[in-house]
């Protein structure tokens, strides 16, 4: 989208300023812990872009308060490189670098936002290869330490912690189908069905690479088989997302261009657990 649209469609610049006063009129205040995704597009045209979207959003929180987003690693290797002709195996167990929290690019697909964030200066990084998350603020040492290597999603996570601690969500623009603390509650829902991956990933370890081998819930082609319990064609956090708001769980307000929501991170893990019992079946 050019310029000239962006700016059309959010009423001239989205300056920093104006990002403050509309995340202050959403429900973001001084302290929080808040997890945030954005879909840049939404916003407008942002004058200074990511580095005006987090100044704006840590001037909202105040120096109390901690920003945390998804990263992931851009250059994982796939779940299925294990079936790669022996020869390429070969190759990248031989060189593939290790995850490194301090220069591992952050997943494309996520945006530019946890890139951003995660070069920004004291934001930390936690160790799991394929599910990282960065944080800045106070609580981020304690949000991101000691992130599980097997059930990255589920106790003792950041995401946990992120609920544990009274955090919120704020989706700035982006779909509700991102919403990444619902696979928090995936991983904590005892429903049948339950889908699992395991794969293997360079890490360090103390300061020597190693190939380490993970399991977790399967984020990526999903936990459970939604399809009979969602629309067509609709993803199933999107579905979860919107009988959220329709339960009256979740602000709504605009913030720039974008139609934006902000949750309780403890009121999304509740709702999607019980929302995965009850279309699901499992215990209570």
């Amino acid at each position: 989208m050019d310029e000239a649209t962006l700016l059309a469609r959010s009423g001239g610049p989205v300056t920093r300023g104006r990002l403050v006063r509309d995340l202050a009129a959403l429900g973001l205040a001084e302290g929080d812990t808040v997890m945030f995704h954005t879909r840049m597009s939404a916003l407008g045209y942002v004058a200074g872009g990511s580095q005006t979207v987090i100044g704006a959003l840590a001037e909202a929180v105040g120096a109390s308060g901690t920003l945390m987003v998804t990263c992931g690693w851009n250059n994982a290797l796939p779940y299925g490189f294990a079936r790669w002709p022996q020869p390429w195996r070969d190759a990248v167990r031989a060189e593939h670098p290790a995850y490194d929290p301090l220069l591992s690019e952050a997943d494309h697909d996520n945006g530019r936002l946890p890139e951003a964030l995660r070069r920004w200066p004291g934001a930390v990084r936690s160790r799991h290869p394929d599910v990282s998350l960065a944080a800045l603020g106070p609580a981020a040492a304690e949000l991101t330490a000691d992130h599980p290597w097997d059930d990255p999603h589920g106790p003792g996570s950041p995401l946990a912690r992120l609920a544990a601690l009274g955090g919120r969500v704020l989706m700035l623009g982006a779909p509700l189908e991102t919403l990444t603390l619902l696979h928090h509650a995936e991983a904590l829902a005892d429903a049948p069905g339950k889908r699992f991956v395991e794969y293997e990933q360079p890490v360090l370890e103390g300061g020597r690479r190693v190939w380490r081998r993970f399991r977790d819930i399967d984020s990526s082609k999903g936990a459970f088989d939604y399809s009979s319990v969602t629309p067509a064609g609709q993803d199933p956090f999107e579905t979860i997302g919107r009988d959220m708001l329709a339960a009256g769980i979740g602000l709504r307000g605009r913030v720039g261009a974008a139609d934006s929501c902000l949750f309780e991170a403890g009121e999304v893990v509740e709702f999607g657990l019980a929302w995965i019992r009850e279309k699901l079946g499992g215990a209570p």
